[in-house]
């Protein structure tokens, strides 16, 4: 593959997910260049044209933004996910650059709480509940005035997990109090259902999109394998070879839950081929012997 042709620039760098795909791509040799928040400040235009003008990326994927739906301070999440995204849009536009594709990271959390659905596609409306899903909607809204400019495919990840994925998401939680040998652990609503893919299938896709003919597009992240927290306890019980006791932390429970989260993935899959992956409880196992 000829690496000139094939730069892929990353926003957001130091992400779990960016540390994995950049790892997966070079793998497919492509040429990767990243850039974390010291580097490159997307809440700063001018932060923007210097690494632009510099890598003269083929190929953008900004995963640079704020992910956890607790973080405190309100307007980072539209700061950097919303604004941070289109500064990078407008810096291409002002350049008259044209990469071969943009690659915008949204969210599933974008869909809200959809009554009496549980998969949930792309032809539905958005109905964000909190901050996080706010502020993706708000960039998608926004980028899709770029659409006649520039190609940009917006993606919704569902949820994913992996070795090396923060402590403060619900896997990572998990896996690491059985790894402490705890015997209790401490979570919010057991009601509820959420896909958990693996790392490396949401690489895979990225990887597709990347080589795929799509041109200005939104679609879902997704496998459509919802799975229920109680069944993951289950699971790391096996794992571990032994019980831990779970608490529910009434402090732990969010007004604005989404129940449900799991998508469909059949305009993924038709649009690059069906993408599979390790069974959850393989992944499970990786991050606890990690």
């Amino acid at each position: 593959m000829d690496l000139v042709s094939n730069r892929v620039l990353i926003f957001g760098a130091d992400s779990f997910t960016a540390k994995h795909l950049s790892l997966y791509l070079k793998n497919s040799e492509y040429n990767i260049f990243g850039t974390d928040r010291k580097e490159c400040d997307i809440t700063k235009k001018d932060n923007i044209i210097k690494i632009i003008k510099k890598i003269k990326p083929n190929y953008i994927i900004n995963l640079a933004g704020i992910s956890s739906p607790t973080h405190r301070d309100i307007l980072d999440f539209y700061r950097i996910n919303t604004i941070g995204a289109i500064n990078i849009l407008d810096v291409l536009v002002e350049l008259n650059i044209k990469p071969n594709k943009i690659i915008l990271s949204s969210s599933a959390t974008v869909y809200g709480n959809q009554k009496n659905l549980e998969i949930l596609d792309e032809s539905l409306c958005p109905k964000p509940i909190n901050h996080y899903g706010a502020s993706k909607h708000s960039m998608e809204s926004l980028a899709r005035g770029y659409f006649d400019k520039l190609n940009i495919i917006i993606t919704r990840p569902f949820n994913y997990t992996g070795v090396g994925q923060s402590e403060k998401f619900l896997i990572p939680k998990i896996v690491n109090h059985f790894k402490e040998s705890k015997k209790v652990i401490e979570l919010g609503n057991l009601d509820v259902s959420r896909e958990f893919n693996d790392i490396n299938f949401v690489c895979e896709v990225y990887k597709r999109v990347l080589e795929s003919r799509l041109q200005n597009d939104i679609i879902n992240i997704c496998s459509g394998r919802g799975v229920k927290i109680l069944d993951i306890i289950d699971i790391m019980n096996s794992i571990a070879k032994y019980s831990i006791k779970v608490k529910v932390n009434p402090t732990f429970i969010r007004k604005d839950e989404i129940k449900s989260l799991t998508g469909s993935p059949q305009k993924l899959f038709s649009l690059i081929g069906q993408v599979k992956q390790r069974e959850f409880q393989d992944t499970l196992k990786d991050m606890f012997e990690a």
